[in-house]
């Protein structure tokens, strides 16, 4: 073709798609519209009002719009109604979600008009509704994230047909159906995330044909039943099924692994042997099931294992004194089990830094609680009972069974001769009647299994002991309670550090009782706080009743806690030593720690304990900054903690302009919870009159940075990521509002600080990214 010939085509066919292609734009922004419209027109998406050309538009870490040859490939959105309501029942919930005039069939019908698209993000925009199957027409879709909204219903099984498919994430909705069968029709699957669902039933068994997998995330839903075989799963790295109801054993895993999580369980046997090969494994968390028997000891030293979490199952045996550790190991949690003998010199706190839990066991140390060791045997001994009564018992069945079968053959061939009088005589035989009593269980104890039926599924029983201490011993440990071992004193009473004769200091706290309770009655009432055990709960080892040996009334208790020597909440964020200073991804983790023990108290007995005088006072940290709270379930003692009135009359200075301040329930948890956040906002350093701005300020939901740096703590602001900030200004907000019915419960609350410490950890990372590059 001659060149001039060929530049005309060009100039012609330039003219012809010119206007195409800009028709083609146009129409792709009015979808555009349309969604924004759809989504009720969320802040996010403000600027689209003012672009013409999307596709030009400058990312953010909310709103990317990204395109290949003029036609949108990416849409990530991620939206700001973080806090959940206590109840999802499949209706729209006023500020938490979409209006009611909101139709996920309409939405993802607009959607698909958009084919080209690879990239669907759409996160925390109140999105409620069964996700509708149409959504399959996206089938160029590589990445679908529709975490953090209300989804609910089953996983449409049109989703198998979207073979493009690399990552699907559906974390933090309402999903309430069984984990799909075909997921092993995406055959370029990569990443499964269904966490903080409500999926219900067993595992299928093809998700272990799902070759391509290299991470599955399902924890935090009610899964139960076998894992399946996941030895095929060739590139799998990352593997999380905690927080579930599985109850097998664990099968063969895949050599790959990197991260095996199966925590909060009720998984039993052996730890597998092969696991001591997984050479690329780094983070290994068993906790909180029901292993039994002796550990691989090479998981210790795999190449490249940092994390070990073992604590609260059923481990037996003795670690040599010749045991190697990895260098890159940096945490081990074998506390809570049967451990017995010593701690061989790599499982010393001290050693490169490496922080080692080991409570609970029967071991010959006296730095944490040990039991005696004969604890641990009596338990080796008990499972070996049980063993030979188990072999007993099939014993007894295979031969019984035969015997009857016997009989029956004998009886079948005597019927046969004597039919109608075996019949005749059958007819002769009285009924058996069913006795359904309960003789032998008090109602006392029916009311304590009721009460503590939710705290036991946590495997706390293997916590230390609860014991009954006598005056004698305390006045021992107290130096008979000399003034230098006073500590602290408060409306729940005066606070003592005491030693007790094993070298465990304790700290010891004593009650007056303006109300007078039997000895017997008061021993009921102690029985249920002993109950409470949790992680994030300062540990109560024991109490002492003042009293009489009869059943007289008595106005004085002693209970004795674990005693935590690294200070309390409220003196960490005063703190400015740079060395020492709480910066916010710490604040986030004390917090967090806070949140779960009253979500327990809240919801892990029943029934709950709702005021628990909640104040960065009574939080303390341990040497790992893990946050513990004290003087909880007081009131189930003393009846009504009495209120401190200048606190009261501070706290209703915050609301002072409001004349609902008689209003506000300062006995309220989730309200007290939010001051906590507030003194870890703005710090301690900061006047009355300062927080009554701040507060104002939520209200108008903090419209600039500018307003937020003139009264949060600098540490925070020079330390936080905006949007976990937000984040948490926002809960904060909820948590003080005037009507408690406003109030998120704690379970939202944890929820919205997890959700947060997320958002920090990943602007840590992509900064690290940044810096790196």
């Amino acid at each position: 073709m001659p060149p001039f010939l060929r530049a005309i085509l060009l100039i012609l066919s330039s003219a012809l798609l010119t206007p195409f292609a800009e028709q083609y734009s146009s129409s792709q922004t009015q979808i555009l519209q349309q969604l924004r419209k759809q989504l009720e027109f969320p802040k996010q998406l403000d600027a689209w009002s003012t672009i013409k050309d999307l596709c030009y538009s400058p990312p953010s870490t909310f709103l990317t719009v990204t395109c290949e040859e003029n036609s949108i490939s990416e849409i990530k959105i991620v939206g700001g109604k973080l806090v959940k309501p206590d109840k999802f029942d499949g209706y729209p919930v006023s500020g938490f979600t979409l209006s009611p005039a909101f139709s996920a069939d309409s939405f993802f019908t607009t959607l698909s008009r958009l084919p080209s698209l690879k990239v669907v993000i759409l996160v925390s925009l109140g999105i409620w509704g069964p996700l509708p199957d149409k959504i399959h027409r996206l089938s160029s879709l590589e990445v679908l994230d529709l975490s953090s909204n209300f989804l609910y219903g089953s996983i449409p099984p049109k989703l198998s047909t979207m073979t493009k498919l690399q990552t699907l994430a559906f974390d933090g909705n309402f999903f309430n159906e069984t984990v799909p069968d075909w997921f092993d029709s995406l055959s370029n699957l990569t990443n499964l995330s269904l966490q903080h669902n409500r999926l219900q039933g067993t595992l299928p068994l093809s998700i272990g044909r799902v070759h391509s997998l290299t991470g599955i995330s399902l924890s935090g839903n009610s899964i139960s039943g076998e894992i399946p075989d996941l030895s095929g799963l060739a590139s799998l790295e990352v593997l999380d099924f905690s927080d579930n109801e599985l109850d097998s054993e664990i099968p063969l895993m895949p050599k790959m692994l990197v991260t095996i999580l199966l925590s909060t369980n009720r998984l039993t046997g052996e730890i597998p042997r092969e696991l001591g090969a997984l050479s690329r494994l780094q983070h290994l968390d068993l906790s909180f099931n029901s292993f039994d028997g002796t550990l691989p000891l090479s998981l210790f030293s795999l190449p490249n294992i940092s994390y070990v979490n073992l604590a609260s199952n059923k481990l037996t045996g003795s670690f040599p004194t010749s045991l190697t550790c990895s260098s890159q190991l940096g945490f081990i949690d074998i506390s809570a089990n049967m451990f017995v003998g010593g701690l061989p010199s790599c499982l010393s706190s001290n050693a490169n830094n490496r922080v080692v839990k080991f409570s609970g066991n029967c071991l010959n140390v006296v730095s944490q609680h040990q039991h005696d060791t004969s604890f641990c045997h009596d338990h080796a001994k008990e499972k070996l009972s049980k063993i030979k009564k188990l072999g007993l018992q099939v014993t007894i069945v295979v031969g019984g069974t035969l015997f009857v079968l016997m009989l029956g053959f004998v009886f079948l061939v005597f019927c046969r001769r004597n039919c109608k009088g075996a019949v005749a005589e059958q007819s002769l035989l009285p009924n058996p009647s069913t006795d359904n009593s309960a003789t032998g269980l008090s109602s006392e104890l029916l009311v304590n299994a009721r009460y503590v039926s939710q705290a036991m599924k946590l495997g706390t029983q293997l916590l230390p002991t609860f014991r009954t201490f006598s005056l004698e011993d305390l006045k021992e440990a107290t130096k008979n309670f000399e003034k230098s071992s006073l500590i602290g004193e408060g409306t729940a009473g005066k606070l003592y550090k005491g030693r007790l004769e094993n070298g465990t200091y304790v700290a010891i706290r004593c009650l007056l009782l303006s109300k007078k309770y039997s000895i017997r009655n008061l021993k009921l009432r102690m029985d249920l706080l002993a109950k409470l055990r949790h992680p994030h709960l300062v540990c109560l080892l024991g109490h002492c009743i003042d009293g009489a040996a009869d059943d007289s009334n008595v106005g004085r208790v002693f209970l004795i806690y674990e005693y935590v020597p690294n200070g309390n909440f409220r003196d960490h964020l005063a703190e400015r030593s740079m060395e020492s200073v709480l910066k916010w991804p710490d604040r986030l983790a004390a917090l967090i720690g806070i949140a779960k023990a009253v979500n327990f108290l809240h919801t892990g007995v029943i029934p709950g304990f709702l005021n628990n005088q909640l104040k960065t006072h009574n939080v303390l940290l341990d040497e790992h900054l893990v946050a513990k709270v004290s003087d909880y379930g007081l009131s189930i003692i003393t009846e009504q903690i009495q209120k401190n009135e200048a606190s009261a009359e501070s706290q209703c200075v915050l609301h002072s302009k409001s004349k609902a301040c008689e209003a506000v329930d300062l006995e309220d948890d989730v309200y007290s919870f939010g001051l906590i956040l507030l003194e870890s906002l703005i710090g301690l350093l900061i006047s009355e009159t300062h927080k009554t701005v701040f507060l104002n300020e939520m209200a108008l939901s903090f419209s600039s940075q500018e307003e937020q740096k003139q009264v949060i703590d600098p540490i925070v602001i020079g330390t936080s990521s905006h949007e976990s900030l937000s984040t948490v200004i926002s809960l904060t907000n909820k948590c003080l509002s005037l009507p408690s019915s406003l109030r998120p419960s704690m379970e939202d609350v944890l929820w919205n600080l997890q959700y947060a410490a997320q958002l920090q950890a990943t602007a840590d990372l992509d900064q690290r990214s940044d810096v790196g590059s």
